[in-house]
Order: C-alpha cells, then sequence, then structure tokens
C-alpha cells in the first residue's frame, strides 16, 4: 500500500500517527479526512507549484490555439489577455510559439519541474522585448540576402 493510499484522520495529528502523516506528505502527498467528511490532501509546496504552472500554461495554450484555430485574422490585443506580450508576432510565428510552448507543458510535467517551461516563455518573452523596438525589429526581420562571409586567417602567432 503506497502512502497515497493511507487516510489519515484528523484525530491521528494530535497522535504519534502525525509524524507519519508528515512523512507521507513530504513523500509526495497525504490524505486527511477530516471530521466533517472533507477530504484533504497535504504536498510538498513545489509540487503544488508546479501544478499550479502547469494549469495556468495550458490554459492560456489552449485559448492561444483556439484563436489561431479562425481562419480570419490576427488575434487582437484584447483576446490575447495576459498573453498580450505576444502581440509582436505574426500568426506564423505564434503558431510557432504554442507549439513549443505546448512541449514545454508536457516536459515540465514529465520532468515534475517547471525549469524548462519557464526558459521556453523568458526566451519569447525576450524576443517580444526585442521586437517591440523599431530599430531592432527592422534589423532582426529584416528580409534579403545575408553579405558573403569570407574566411579570416588566424593572426601569425596565436595559437588555438
Amino acid at each position: 500500500m503506497s502512502s497515497g493510499d493511507v487516510i489519515f484522520q484528523s484525530s491521528d495529528l494530535a497522535t504519534q500517527r502525525r509524524t507519519e502523516f508528515l512523512d507521507a506528505a513530504r513523500s509526495g502527498l497525504a490524505r486527511l479526512r477530516d471530521k466533517d467528511g472533507t477530504s484533504l490532501v497535504m504536498l510538498p509546496e513545489k509540487h503544488l507549484q508546479l501544478l499550479e504552472e502547469i494549469r495556468k500554461w495550458s490554459s492560456a495554450h489552449l485559448r492561444l490555439a483556439r484563436l489561431l484555430a479562425r481562419p480570419d485574422s490576427k488575434p487582437t490585443v484584447h483576446e490575447l489577455g495576459d498573453l498580450a506580450w505576444l502581440r509582436v508576432f505574426d500568426c506564423e510565428d505564434l503558431r510557432e510559439f504554442a507549439d513549443e510552448l505546448n512541449e514545454a507543458i508536457v516536459a515540465a510535467d514529465s520532468d515534475n519541474d517547471a525549469m524548462v517551461l519557464h526558459e521556453c516563455l523568458d526566451a519569447w518573452k525576450t524576443t517580444a522585448r526585442q521586437l517591440e523596438d523599431p530599430l531592432r525589429r527592422s534589423i532582426l526581420l529584416k528580409k534579403g540576402s545575408i553579405p558573403d562571409l569570407v574566411e579570416v586567417a588566424r593572426p601569425e602567432g596565436e595559437t588555438e
């Protein structure tokens, strides 16, 4: 029987079983049945934070996917809501973001760590900030050919 299968009673918190309850919570999950029958769960805070992050970004991903499924136009700032920082991107970039966000959510859940999700979001937010500046935007999105590059010889006397 795993610790998640054991259901503690509120009276157990006043006995030696409180240590067992806390050990179960530290291990991932402890269930407690309150006097009125309410089922309560105790788990490590970082696990709860991960669940909240996954819920938040899964919801945002679903909303963005619905907006991008429309054939008519790019989502407005109002429609993007808390994702309004994405307004600088065209529909193709928004689809790429949605794909990467989905992969990051799956990876965060699989790894039991939101780091990959935060890295994905930070990279896209950094790019969005750069595209907000008209000069940077024109340089970053400049169409045309890349000038011919030539190989440069290592200066004499220098070694790797």
